[in-house]
């Protein structure tokens, strides 16, 4: 910040890169998504996965600082209209990834994290039901045309974790 103004002052190129504010450059644009869900996670009931597919649109917000991934896809199961809002958080140099299902409107709680060695780890809690859940999301960057995306839920505290979103995303050219 600016003594004077109050206004923090913007990063140089350098020392955004270096502090993580540029890690999802590489996902703007315009993907073609293939998604699998399990239908009943955290359960006694067999695995039955839900397969779903469309696209996912990334948009930079805020001079990148921000983004905003509208997914939309559908299967035989029905569609899922989503947002998921990224933000970077400056002070603590990671990122929150907040997801909204359009079908509600409801925001998820958080998950926080950053990339390390091409991988994306995001971390957080939330709800299943009546009971507390560790939830972790996975990005991975396969090749600038690819990349693979899961969410893993645990109810142990995360001692062990059951994989319950996986989505593979190929960039469409234009």
């Amino acid at each position: 910040m600016t003594a004077a103004s109050g206004v923090a002052a913007p990063p140089s190129v350098s020392s955004a890169i270096a502090d993580g504010q540029r890690d999802f450059d590489w996902e703007i644009g315009t993907w073609r998504s293939t998604v699998q869900v399990l239908a009943d996670p955290i359960s006694e009931s067999p695995d039955e996965w839900l397969e779903f597919s469309g696209t996912s649109t990334v948009r930079p917000l805020m001079d990148r600082r921000a983004n905003v991934v509208e997914f939309e896809v559908s299967g035989p199961a029905g569609r899922i209209d989503a947002l998921n809002l990224r933000l970077y958080e400056p002070q603590s140099q990671r990122w929150s990834l907040t997801f909204v299902s359009m079908r509600d409107g409801l925001l998820t709680p958080a998950v926080r994290g950053g990339f390390r060695d091409g991988v994306g780890e995001f971390y957080g809690d939330d709800q299943l039901g009546d009971r507390s859940i560790k939830v972790r999301f996975l990005i991975t960057r396969v090749s600038r045309d690819e990349a693979r995306f899961e969410q893993a839920f645990s109810a142990d505290g995360g001692t062990t974790w059951e994989t319950n979103w996986i989505a593979v995303d190929h960039r469409i050219r234009r």
